[in-house]
């Protein structure tokens, strides 16, 4: 691990939530941010897009089962590995956990160097995850085609329609960086290179995007933002 990773805690009890994150932050690869129930964490996820969340099933107002849920409602957060951790230990509990889509599941008490052990494994498994995806961006060339064909074709619908006015959706300064890389074609490894970060961070602004825009591949949202004067 040669970055650092951003961990989003959630746990309503404050003794586990300063436990676990003055442990975690002791590791100079993990970044932990607290949220004191699955409400105030659902308003952090609005700033912020952790790479790994530990929650508390058990918590007041909504539980880990129903903020789970509504993750995997937001295309952000659909792969987003999500350890849970709770007092109750029993099978079926556990089986409810996996059924609800968390990637692990540990019973309290636990050892922080066993929630350690897990949190790395998870995120090593999604960074060679994403690192296999982004080399297939080599066989992405008819995607690249299909987007200069969509420019192609909008220069000259131009020609005969006014252009509608620019639809408001509020993008961050990187997301608009990204979304101009996209639309001139370029793939994940050239736009992290010109942008100087990581393929894993193109894609989770790639995936920030498709949510914004309502749309499910490159070449819909390149048609999109064409449409709407989201980029030039």
């Amino acid at each position: 691990m040669d970055k650092t990773y951003n961990i989003l805690l959630v746990d309503d009890e404050p003794g586990v939530r300063e436990s676990v994150q003055a442990y975690l932050d002791d590791d100079e690869n993990l970044s932990v941010t607290a949220a004191e129930n699955a409400t105030k964490a659902l308003e952090l996820l609005q700033t912020f897009t952790p790479d790994l969340v530990i929650s508390d099933i058990m918590m007041p107002q909504m539980s880990g089962y129903d903020f789970l849920e509504k993750l995997r409602e937001d295309p952000r957060f659909k792969t987003l590995p999500v350890v849970f951790l709770t007092a109750r230990g029993m099978t079926s509990d556990r089986i409810q956990g996996y059924q609800a889509g968390c990637d692990a599941y540990l019973p309290k008490p636990f050892e922080p160097e066993e929630l350690e052990a897990i949190v790395k494994n998870l995120l090593t498994k999604e960074e060679a995850i994403a690192e296999t995806q982004s080399g297939g961006d080599a066989n992405l060339d008819g995607i690249a085609q299909d987007l200069k064909e969509i420019k192609q074709f909008l220069g000259q619908q131009n020609q005969l329609v006014t252009t509608p006015p620019p639809l408001k959706i509020d993008l961050t300064p990187r997301e608009q960086s990204v979304l101009d890389l996209v639309a001139q074609g370029l793939m994940n490894k050239e736009i992290a290179k010109q942008l100087e970060t990581s393929v894993r961070n193109v894609e989770k602004y790639v995936s920030r995007l498709f949510g914004k825009t309502g749309t499910n591949s490159r070449t819909e949202l390149v048609r999109y933002a064409l449409k709407h004067g989201l980029t030039q």
